[in-house]
Formats: C-alpha cells, sequence, structure tokens
C-alpha cells in the first residue's frame, strides 16, 4: 500500500500537464536559457500564463515527435552529402 502511493505522487509529479520553464528545460534536457530563446523564436509551443511562460506536456510531446521525424531525413542524407564532399562516391 505504501508503495502504491509513493508510485502514485511521483506520477503526478511525473506528468504535470501544465509546467514553467524550469520543469520544461528539465523535461526536454535544455538549459532555461535556450529554451527561452526558442519561446523568443517561436520555435516550440508555449503560452503565457499572468507574465510567465507556460507549456503543455501534450504540446512538447507533439513538438518533440514533429522535430524528430524532420531530423531522420536529414540524417540519411548527410553521409552521402559527406562522402560525396570527399569525393568517395
Amino acid at each position: 500500500m505504501g508503495e502504491s502511493s509513493r508510485t502514485s505522487k511521483e506520477t503526478m509529479a511525473d506528468s504535470r500537464e501544465v509546467m514553467n520553464i524550469r520543469q520544461a528545460s528539465q523535461y526536454l534536457g535544455v538549459s532555461p536559457d535556450t529554451l527561452y530563446k526558442y519561446v523568443g523564436e517561436q520555435k516550440i509551443p508555449a503560452f503565457k500564463l499572468g507574465n510567465r511562460w507556460r507549456f503543455k506536456k501534450s504540446r512538447l510531446d507533439q513538438w518533440m515527435e514533429e522535430k524528430s521525424s524532420e531530423i531522420e531525413p536529414q540524417v540519411k542524407r548527410k553521409p552521402k552529402a559527406a562522402a560525396k564532399a570527399a569525393g568517395t562516391v
């Protein structure tokens, strides 16, 4: 019984739907400064609540999914371009 209550408490903290800049930066693995930069450049989904930036976990997950699918084709092409530049293709 003690274990399940501890697990649900951890789950609540880990699955917080709305995060502040510090929580979102930890979740994404970037510094708060980098996250502020992304927000300023409108590269990442965020909204203001009062005068503070907030991030919805579901939107961040969706954003990361989109970004990861964009990166994959570039990674596949990059070795060919590098090989071509080196004259090995």
